[in-house]
C-alpha cells in the first residue's frame, strides 16, 4: 500500500530527505509532511548531531528502535510511507547507486556536511547518498543553515553547485505574507518543492501585484471574525 494521497501511476521512485546537525529541524519536518502529503515515498536519514538538535529544538528524542512512533510524533503526521535509515548503515539503500531514486534533499544542512559531500568523504549514511546522488547526475538540494559564512565553505557549496546541487540557503522570503513563524518554514519548505517538482499549496506565489499577498492574507482574517467583532491592527 502505498503513502496516504498517492497518485495512480505516480512514479513509485523515493526522496531521500537527510537532516543533519543544524538548527532549523522544523523544516525537515515540514519538507517530509508536505512529500507525504503529495503521495511521495521518503526514505529518512536523521544523522547522530540531527538527533540531539531534534531533542533541543522540540523535546523528542529520534530512536532506532522506536524510529516510526518517534518520527511520526516529530512531524506531526502518520509515518506511513517513509523508510528509515541508521545513519551508521553503510549498506542502507541509499548508499548505491544502484538503488533508484528520484533525488535527494540535506536539510538542514550543515557546513560539516557540505565540506563532506563536496569532498566526498562519505563518513555515515547522509553523506555516502548524497555523493551517489551527484555521482548519479540525480535531483540534490541542499539547504545551509548557517551565518556568517566562511571562505572554504563558500568554495565547497560552489563547486556543489558546478556539480549540478542545487543550493538553496533556509531564507525565507516575506512576500508571501507570513503572519508566523510556521508560515515562513512553509514558504521556505515551498521552494524546496518547487525545485523537486512536487506539488503543493504551502505558501502565496507571487503574482506580480504588490501587496497582493498581504491583503489576501487581511482578506482571510476578517472573513474568520465575528461580524460583530471588529479588527485590531497594530501600528
Amino acid at each position: 500500500m502505498g503513502p496516504p494521497g498517492a497518485r495512480a501511476g505516480a512514479d513509485a521512485r523515493p526522496w531521500v530527505v537527510g537532516v543533519t546537525g543544524a538548527s532549523g529541524t522544523p523544516y525537515a519536518a515540514t519538507l517530509i509532511r508536505a512529500m507525504l502529503a503529495a503521495g511521495e515515498r521518503v526514505e529518512l536519514i536523521v544523522s547522530k548531531a540531527a538527533r540531539l538538535t531534534i531533542l533541543d529544538e522540540t523535546g523528542i528524542a529520534v530512536r532506532d528502535a522506536h524510529w516510526r512512533t518517534d518520527v511520526a510524533e516529530w512531524i506531526g503526521a502518520d509515518a506511513e510511507g517513509i523508510q528509515y535509515w541508521s545513519p551508521n548503515n553503510m549498506a542502507a539503500g541509499p548508499a548505491s547507486g544502484s538503488y533508484r531514486t528520484k533525488g535527494m534533499v540535506v536539510i538542514p544542512a550543515t557546513t560539516s556536511s557540505v565540506a563532506g559531500i563536496a569532498t566526498g568523504t562519505s563518513k555515515d549514511l547522509l553523506q555516502r547518498a548524497a555523493d551517489v546522488t551527484l555521482k548519479e547526475r540525480r535531483t540534490l538540494v541542499v539547504v545551509v543553515r548557517e551565518t556568517p559564512l566562511r571562505t572554504p565553505i563558500l568554495e565547497h557549496l560552489a563547486s556543489l553547485s558546478r556539480e549540478g546541487a542545487v543550493i538553496l540557503p533556509a531564507s525565507p522570503a516575506f512576500y508571501a505574507g507570513a503572519a508566523n513563524v510556521q508560515q515562513l518554514v512553509d514558504q521556505l519548505v515551498g521552494r524546496v518543492l518547487d525545485v523537486c517538482d512536487v506539488p503543493h499549496e504551502l505558501y502565496r506565489r507571487w503574482s506580480g501585484e504588490l501587496g497582493a499577498a498581504r491583503a489576501d492574507a487581511l482578506a482571510e482574517q476578517l472573513s474568520g471574525l465575528p461580524c460583530d467583532e471588529p479588527l485590531t491592527t497594530d501600528h
